[in-house]
């Protein structure tokens, strides 16, 4: 694509640049298919540039203190409010989610900088006087260098949040790689961190596609790569990451699950059963999945008030009122989801909603799919294990908790599941014996709050310390300890 105005740029050592890349991409509005910007495929050395530049600024960033260092993102915080209708505004625009779904994505993004601004006591480390005679030990936590995050296009706005503010108070340079689907926020966010005031290097911006992320994972002087992404792209980052010394935390996919007891109240979970597997046109890696109805109480009750929701639920256009579902990212998105319903309709399962032929007024051209509904999925068909992400719900049934249990166990991603019950037994041994790392109760996303790290297990997951919180701190810091003797005889004596 040809150079223009509307050319994403790099913003590398403190200045905003053009990427010399021969090749870049359309940055389409998923709801009007008008192109809205071009991402440039950085190479190799413009990473090469930005990791040096990071380095350097380390040098210097590490030895601001702690106290100075989260001065710069309570200003961060300050221009993020003031920005706050804009930015979501952008999401919306390149994303395509409701305009009220850009704005709690926004909302999660400066909790996270807020838990940040607390580092000082956050990444404190411990002492112990007297390990031996006239011997004390302690530990401190210090900085790694330079750390690189990668995010992808459902939440362009968020998900670096998760990760950016703990490794900016740490001491760490930071670069980021947004996802070349949604780089327009993250021009924004970058133009609000340069007005905050950082230092030349401390943040970076690269755009680009999979050769600039394995530029990123093979450069020797990025230490700890943070990444967000389907599962088989998380194994490739983690695996090439970790051959290359780094540390990872790779999040991956999900087929999250709700479970819904005779017992749950109808009502309110029709509505937050719905708004968890259509919201964000599905999605989100915390987007239910599969509705698992238990006992034949819960399948008369639930599914015809589940269907009446789907159908009624409105979609178009983000920015505009009363929308309730935007579009899926990409025609291919659109392609692969209507895919998938159409296997899972060959595997034996009832189409209760078609979605397909979905068309918005004034919006033809759009990514748009209505909200699909397959009952009796097969279970050991490539449908109820595939990770969709897109506006559609499976919904399977069993006789009793038991063998709903053993359902969710047995799937193989672990990021979310959730129950719907009013009997606090049902809902002990589920928190329990769920293998998933973030569980609801009467609740369709289960996202950790900030000052909680979002957990994931199985193959939602690779690594050890997840985002978010002290995990994150953990994760952007190395432990040094430190073994001391002062003999009385070396002391001056006053």
């Amino acid at each position: 694509m040809a150079k223009s105005s509307s050319t994403i740029l790099n913003f590398i050592g403190g200045e905003w640049q053009e990427s010399g890349a021969a090749e870049s991409l359309e940055v389409n509005n998923p709801a009007t298919a008008k192109t809205v910007g071009y991402v440039p495929l950085s190479t190799s050395s413009e990473v090469d540039l930005a990791v040096q530049k990071a380095a350097q600024a380390f040098e210097d960033w590490k030895q601001v203190p702690p106290t100075e260092r989260i001065q710069y993102l309570f200003r961060l915080k300050d221009l993020l409010e003031e920005h706050f209708e804009d930015l979501a505004c952008t999401i919306t625009i390149e994303n395509g989610k409701t305009l009220n779904e850009a704005r709690g994505e926004m909302r999660r993004a400066i909790e996270n900088v807020e838990v940040a601004c607390g580092i000082p006591t956050m990444m404190q480390g411990g002492i112990l006087e007297d390990i031996a005679p006239g011997i004390d030990e302690y530990m401190l936590r210090q900085p790694l260098g330079v750390c690189a995050i990668i995010s992808p296009f459902n939440f362009p706005g968020m998900i670096p949040f998760w990760f950016m503010p703990y490794a900016l108070a740490c001491g760490n340079t930071v670069i980021v790689k947004p996802s070349e689907r949604t780089p327009l926020t993250m021009q924004k966010v970058f133009h609000l961190l340069e007005e905050a005031g950082y230092e030349e290097g401390v943040v970076n911006l690269v755009n680009g596609g999979p050769d600039t992320v394995n530029a990123i994972l093979d450069h020797p002087e990025v230490r700890a790569v943070s990444f967000v992404g389907s599962t088989p792209v998380a194994r490739h980052i983690y695996s090439r990451a970790a051959k290359n010394g780094k540390r990872v935390q790779a999040q991956g996919g999900a087929k999250n699950p709700i479970l819904i007891l005779p017992d749950a109240d109808v009502e309110m979970t029709t509505k937050i059963v719905t708004d968890s597997v259509f919201g964000n046109a599905g999605q989100r890696c915390l987007a239910a999945s599969l509705v698992v109805t238990v006992g034949e109480e819960a399948k008369g009750s639930i599914i015809p008030a589940l269907v009446e929701s789907a159908h009624n639920r409105t979609v178009g256009y983000g920015l505009e009122e009363g929308i309730e579902m935007g579009p899926v990212i990409t025609p291919q998105s659109k392609e692969r989801i209507t895919g998938l319903i159409q296997r899972g309709v060959d595997e034996g399962a009832n189409l209760l909603l078609d979605g397909r032929e979905a068309s918005v007024d004034g919006y033809q051209e759009g990514n748009f799919l209505r909200p699909t509904i397959l009952e009796n999925l097969a279970l050991d068909g490539e449908v109820v294990r595939t990770e969709i992400f897109g506006p559609v719900m499976g919904l399977v049934h069993v006789k009793d908790i038991d063998e709903a249990i053993d359902f969710v166990n047995s799937g193989t991603y672990g990021n979310m599941a959730c129950l719907f019950t009013s009997s606090g037994a049902a809902a002990r041994k589920f928190r329990n014996q769920a293998e998933a790392g973030n569980i609801g109760i009467n609740i369709g996303v289960a996202a950790p709050m900030a000052f909680f790290p979002f957990s994931g297990w199985k193959e939602s997951f690779f690594g050890t310390l997840h985002g978010q919180s002290n995990h994150a701190v953990e994760f952007y810091t190395q432990t040094k300890v430190v073994v001391e003797r002062w003999p009385k005889e070396w002391s001056r004596v006053f």
